[in-house]
């Protein structure tokens, strides 16, 4: 891992107006091969995607921005329970320093966890990024479930797209308050949201 890294870990309403315009940059890098010409992802400074993260862990180097994560707390369904979830999401790693262990720094972000009172961290991405999470749960950092249905709002209302989508992705679950006998046992996800 570069030994010149820094995190900044910070509310949202805490980031400038450069902090924003330096992440979009990151994630226009970072995610734009993937992103399709309908959404406008990381036009301009806007520096999330869908859901706006409450918090962020920022790692820099003399380069810039390296990694990112997000956090947003809310109520999630797992089968028919509700739940109170810190949901993690806007992960990313600089392609340069995807191999220098940078994905275990975001353990940084475990310092503001006990401050949420949340009894989970929940996160949940594309098939594409299931080696991402099998690291984290190879280290300890969670348990994955790999095929699960996650209903999302859309970020937007389209007149031509039903308002909720949902898709097949890969969950991670990591008790915080709680221990996993205490995850229920549904078989969907229901965000009530637009993902992070």
């Amino acid at each position: 891992m570069s030994s010149n890294m820094q995190w900044k870990l910070c509310w949202e309403s805490e980031l400038t107006v450069a902090d924003h315009a330096q992440l979009a940059e990151f994630f226009r890098t970072l995610y734009g091969p993937t992103i399709s010409s309908r959404n406008k992802l990381f036009e301009g400074h806007r520096s999330w995607a869908k859901a706006r993260p409450e918090f962020r862990a920022i790692g820099y180097d003399a380069n810039g921005v390296v990694a990112h994560m997000g956090l947003l707390r809310r109520f999630i369904k797992v089968g028919e329970v509700e739940m109170l979830v810190a949901e993690l999401g806007l992960y990313g790693v600089r392609q340069d320093s995807e191999r220098l262990g940078i994905t275990y720094s975001m353990r940084a972000i475990a310092s503001v966890l006990d401050k949420l009172k949340v009894p989970f961290i929940f996160g949940a991405v594309r098939p594409q990024m299931r080696n991402h999470v099998e690291r984290f749960c190879r280290s300890g950092f969670g348990t994955m479930f790999p095929a699960v249905p996650v209903r999302s709002t859309q970020p937007d209302v389209y007149p031509d797209l039903p308002p909720t989508r949902t898709d097949e992705m890969v969950v991670w679950v990591l008790p915080v308050e709680g221990s996993m006998s205490d995850w229920p046992a549904g078989a969907t996800i229901d965000r009530n949201g637009p993902e992070l």
